[in-house]
């Protein structure tokens, strides 16, 4: 794979014209051109958020924080059961959706 020549570059060339046809080519070329262009800007944003850094840390720490929400209190079916595997969380929680699903159908008939 290292050694690609003009032979195997062109070959695939003409692999990537008969799949994609040569009409759409130059449309994905300048779409690849306009990603490049915007991650190049945006990483050279970075890079100068970064040589400003401590001033833009201090705008962050003066903003308030907003209040938490107040804790809605549990009930039988939405306690956490101690140490569930991702599987079992994942199953509770579609029972859950399918429960929430059919309430909502029953409280709006179509």
């Amino acid at each position: 794979m290292p050694n690609l020549g003009p032979t195997e570059l062109i070959i695939i060339g003409l692999i990537l014209v008969l799949l994609f046809g040569a009409k759409k080519l130059p449309e994905a070329a300048r779409g690849l051109g306009r990603s490049l262009r915007i991650f190049k800007s945006e990483t050279s944003k970075l890079r100068d958020d970064e040589e400003t850094g401590a001033p833009a840390a201090t705008v962050v720490q003066a903003q308030p924080q907003p209040a938490a929400p107040a804790p809605q209190p549990l009930t039988t079916a939405q306690a956490p059961a101690p140490a569930l595997s991702a599987e079992e969380q994942a199953r509770a929680l579609e029972e859950q959706a399918a429960k929430l699903r059919a309430q909502a159908g029953a409280a709006k008939p179509q």
